[in-house]
């Protein structure tokens, strides 16, 4: 069964199929320089991950609260403030892969000028995940900045759901995305990292804060 996260369906094949190497090796002893805690899957490597779970993490977080990702990669800081009115569930499991260590060590394996940057691909070629797909949560729009979830084309997933860990950030407003792909987050601070973001770059740490 195929098994490829795009953004939309319509996508040429060269992009459909451009991938880079991911890196195998997990990322405690940066950790451990920078004085970052220790999560689950320290000692696991990034193509480890593929399929770690067997189903999506149950709800655990207080929607009232805010919620921010400090996302850092080999270019720097961004902040991005989760939105867990319009996309609890999408917060929620990005809350709970942070917290896990998921994402620590993949790489943003995919980059397109004024359009977006996708990473979160524990094979990094847009074919893995976690083991489990989210349900749609459509409401916030697709300004610049948003983060948001790929997902199969609707020829095998008409109902929309997105990926369970690959994520993709706007460098431009792109509403044509707007009630198609689940939206659940926006770049607050740090937006000229994110611009700077280059295919390959690495996803040193992604830090979870609550108030």
């Amino acid at each position: 069964m195929q098994n490829n996260f795009i953004l939309i369906a319509c996508l040429t094949a060269a992009f459909l199929s451009f991938s880079c190497d991911n890196k195998d090796s997990p990322t405690t002893q940066n950790k451990q320089k920078e004085g970052i805690e220790a999560k689950p899957l320290d000692e696991v490597a990034t193509r480890d991950r593929q399929n770690f779970y067997t189903a999506a993490p149950e709800m655990t977080i207080d929607v009232d609260k805010k919620y921010t990702a400090a996302i850092t990669t080999e270019e720097g800081e961004f902040l991005v403030e989760l939105n867990t009115i319009s996309a609890p569930i999408h917060s929620n499991n990005f809350i709970f892969l942070a917290r896990q260590g998921f994402y620590d060590g993949l790489t943003f394996h995919r980059v397109e000028p004024d359009f977006v940057i996708q990473g979160g691909d524990p094979l990094a070629n847009s074919t893995g995940g976690p083991g489990y797909t989210l349900p749609a949560e459509f409401g916030l729009l697709h300004n610049q900045g948003v983060l948001a979830m790929a997902r199969r084309g609707n020829s095998v997933n008409p109902e929309k759901r997105s990926s369970g860990s690959q994520f993709y950030i706007t460098l431009k407003p792109t509403h044509f995305l707007d009630n198609d792909f689940s939206a659940f987050g926006t770049v607050i601070e740090g937006f000229g990292v994110v611009k700077n973001t280059r295919i390959g770059d690495v996803i040193i740490c992604v830090e979870i804060t609550e108030e």
